[in-house]
């Protein structure tokens, strides 16, 4: 523990810090030992039967700094040990008067002492990496600072910072952390926009990765230097103290640089004063020099200038040294700035921009377009197979959700009890439309679904925590469908949907699910462990084979023949029609067994209608397919796009013959598909970017153009467009530019000017930006003319 000036051991409730041992290090702090542990150690009944001579050495290459904190390291060490000793006494003695060299005597220790003693090693490597430890804490923060001023220094732009806590999933919560600290420190600040400095987005990053790397560095040495002693292994010299310093230079030079530039109108007149003959130097209009700073950077500006302030004149030479000077970490006042600067920070909290959680992003502008126009897609695809929309309360039962899917389950995300009832977001549209059907007692229903489902999911890249699922499903007797027609139907939209949506290349591997236990029970695969294999085998798309053998193996419990076994079979993929004949040849394992046997006939049915349909070529047989859901009882299959995007599965669906029958109505088989939009966007974004085109963010037509102030003479023009049908913006503003950078980054087509000249001339110009021509109407009939530009 550390009281102002001094750090205590030996207390029951007592710890060594990283900081604790930088403080004495660096002298700032006296050692104590608690008085329980000075009794407890002279007051120990245990008569030790042997002695031995020892003199404590303190490893020459270490500095004064690091050998003061080797010696609390060690004495640390020897308290831990409980051992009666003379030792602990003799130690916190060299180090209190703080001596520049350590010398101890001869002194007779313990055997529980000895391993403490010898192993100089680690306490060597506890105490550099301590100090190492507390000069990371205060680089990271220290380095925020800097680069916030170097930001406004060199004018950046740093929107990018706001894109940080989109919840994508690109970014890890250190980078999201520092760039909320950046936003921070730089709220108000008046000059984003105008340099675009590459260097300057990649800060969160780099720094992130300090962060992260700091707190590992720092929870591992409060256990390290808390426990007992162990054998250590490694280097003595420790390069990371060899490297911090110049770390530290390079840092504090960038602070030194930023503030600077910042602050150069005042640095240059206290560094020349006055001319040589006397008269005052001129300085530039401060208001066109003035950079306006972030609320935070401003108040730590104003720590530097307090601290550097000289009263009178100042040779640049002087200023740099004696900042410089400032940013030592091992300075009692640079300790005080950083908790400051923690409380600018907090103080400003109130000020940061609200996030989103993780996992989950915004839509807006072109986002909105490219969604609407899938969505567009989408509806018309579904609405075009007969099927009518549905919708379900965002939130289910618990019990309603529980028990559908399998592993899965663990991401359910479930909610606060409210009354009573538990309750838990859904997980699917699946599960909620198999409820509906079997709470109205429906024999056939064929209907489509687009809404957000939730999953308390690891976000990356094309996953998400909410997100949109559009499901197409077909539930009914064997009565009402004809034999693998709903199958072939809803395989066939798949292919509609990614075909329409336009996103490129794909795949839909397909497979069954008595298949699945046809090969599991050839296999040797114990029937309770079917479905947990199947999990394994449904990571073969991002792991390999190996890496899956060794999971059933070692974790599920499988014999490494049956594992090798399977392995031959997962290993079969091509084409369907194909890869069945190749399965229903006459020395088939599949074809002796029974169910393997009915999936195999289904398949057929289901190839043949496909290659009718000119639909085969998209579609995969796939025996490692195995979805994990517990639901599907026959055909299952998952689109996958081959383009550079990696998103993984943009669709996925099957059969689910025993879904509807689990809430305890009559069974009614279904099979559906759910199309995995949010990846889709991903793919449809990037594609947008590649092709260096922007979707418009509106369908504005026209922008009725007011300069002046005359807010009733746009009101009057607009609202004679709305009456017609036009869709039409207006802006009202005296400087003509303004409303040219509007239109232009609306990308709006038309423009309609009205001015004193024409008011005078009772006209309104008409001008076509694409085609940049304009053409002057008369004011009554500026509508139709429009009208006739615009939907010749």
């Amino acid at each position: 523990a550390m009281a102002e000036g001094s750090v205590t051991l030996g207390a029951k409730a007592s710890s060594l810090s990283s900081s604790s041992v930088f403080a004495v290090a660096t002298s700032r702090a006296q050692v104590r030992i608690d008085s329980t542990a000075l009794d407890r150690l002279s007051s120990s009944k245990t008569t030790p039967t042997t002695s031995f001579n020892h003199r404590i050495t303190v490893p020459d290459f270490l500095t004064l700094c690091e050998s003061r904190a080797f010696l609390l390291v060690l004495l640390n060490n020897l308290l831990l040990a409980n051992a009666p000793s003379r030792i602990p006494l003799l130690i916190s003695q060299a180090l209190n008067p703080n001596p520049h060299a350590f010398q101890f005597d001869d002194a007779d220790v313990t055997e529980h002492e000895l391993p403490a003693l010898h192993a100089a090693t680690r306490s060597t490597l506890l105490a550099v990496s301590a100090i190492i430890d507390h000069h990371s804490a205060a680089l990271s923060a220290f380095a925020d600072v800097a680069a916030a001023f170097s930001c406004e220094a060199l004018k950046a732009d740093v929107t990018p910072f706001n894109l940080m806590d989109s919840g994508d999933g690109h970014a890890s919560k250190e980078e999201g952390a520092v760039a909320a600290d950046l936003r921070v420190l730089l709220n108000g600040y008046k000059l984003v926009g105008k340099n675009k400095v590459p260097s300057v987005a990649r800060v969160p990053k780099v720094h992130g990765s300090v962060r992260e790397y700091a707190k590992a560095v720092h929870s591992r040495m409060r256990v390290e230097l808390n426990s007992g002693v162990k054998s250590a292994v490694g280097s003595e010299e420790a390069v990371g103290t060899v490297l911090l310093p110049l770390v530290w230079k390079v840092v504090a030079w960038e602070a030194v640089t930023a503030v600077a530039v910042l602050d150069a109108a005042e640095l240059n007149e206290g560094i020349q004063g006055v001319k040589e003959n006397g008269e005052k130097p001129k300085v530039e209009d401060k208001k066109k020099r003035k950079v306006v700073l972030g609320k935070g950077t401003s108040s730590i500006l104003a720590l530097f200038k307090e601290r550097l302030q000289s009263g009178g004149k100042i040779d640049l030479r002087t200023w740099v040294a004696d900042f410089v000077s400032f940013l030592d970490v091992a300075q009692p006042e640079f300790s005080e700035f950083l908790l400051k600067v923690k409380d600018v920070v907090e103080s400003n909290e109130s000020r940061r921009l609200p996030k989103i959680p993780k996992g989950t992003r915004d839509f807006a502008k072109e986002q909105m377009t490219i969604r609407k126009k899938a969505f567009s897609i989408i509806e018309e695809v579904f609405e075009r197979h007969g099927a009518t929309a549905l919708d379900t309360p965002v939130f289910e039962l618990r019990e309603t959700l529980m028990g559908k899917y399998g592993e899965d389950s663990k991401l359910i995300y479930d909610l606060a009890d409210q009354g009573g009832e538990l309750l838990s977001l859904r997980y699917d549209l699946t599960v909620p439309f198999a409820r509906f059907v079997a709470m109205n007692g429906l024999a056939s229903f064929k209907r489509y679904q687009i809404a957000k489902v939730y999953r308390r999911d690891n976000p990356s890249k094309g996953r998400y925590r909410e997100f949109y699922q559009c499901d197409f499903d077909i539930a009914g007797t064997p009565t009402s469908y004809e034999y693998m027609g709903p199958d072939f139907e809803v395989v066939r939209i798949l292919t509609e949907l990614l075909d329409e949506l336009n996103i490129g290349e794909y795949e839909i591997k397909l497979n069954h699910r008595k298949l699945l236990d046809g090969m599991m029970e050839i296999c040797g695969v114990p029937p309770e462990k079917f479905r947990t294999i199947c999990s394994s085998i449904d990571k073969l798309d991002k792991q390999s084979f190996q890496q899956i053998r060794k999971e059933m193996v070692e974790e599920k419990g499988l014999t490494a023949e049956t594992a090798d076994r399977i392995e031959t079979f997962v290993k079969e993929k091509g084409s369907p029609l194909a890869l069945l004949s190749k399965f229903k040849q006459e020395n088939s394992d599949f074809l002796k067994h029974d169910g393997a046997k009915d999936a195999l006939n289904d398949l057929e049915v289901l190839f043949i209608a496909l290659e009718k349909s000119k639909r085969i070529d998209k579609v995969v047989f796939d025996l490692s397919l195995a979805r994990g859901l517990d639901y599907y009882t026959g055909v299952i299959f998952e689109a996958v796009f081959k383009g550079g995007t990696q998103v993984g599965s943009i669709a996925a669906g099957g059969r689910y013959d025993n879904l509807i029958g689990m809430f305890g109505s009559k069974p009614v088989p279904a099979v559906g598909v759910s199309l995995g939009i949010e990846r889709v966007f991903a793919i449809m974004e990037q594609q947008q970017k590649d092709q260096n085109q922007m979707a418009r963010p509106t369908k504005t037509e026209v922008l009725v153009s007011i300069f002046g102030t005359d807010l009733t003479l746009a009101a009057e023009l607009a609202g004679e467009l709305w009456d017609a049908g036009v869709k039409a913006e207006y802006l009202v503003h005296k400087r003509r530019q303004k409303h040219f950078e509007y239109a232009k980054e609306s990308r709006i087509p038309w423009m309609v000017f009205v001015g004193e000249q024409e008011i005078k001339e009772g006209v309104v110009q008409l001008k076509d930006l694409e085609a940049n021509n304009d053409i002057n109407v008369p004011r009554a009939e500026f509508v139709e003319e429009l009208r006739r530009r615009l939907h010749p």
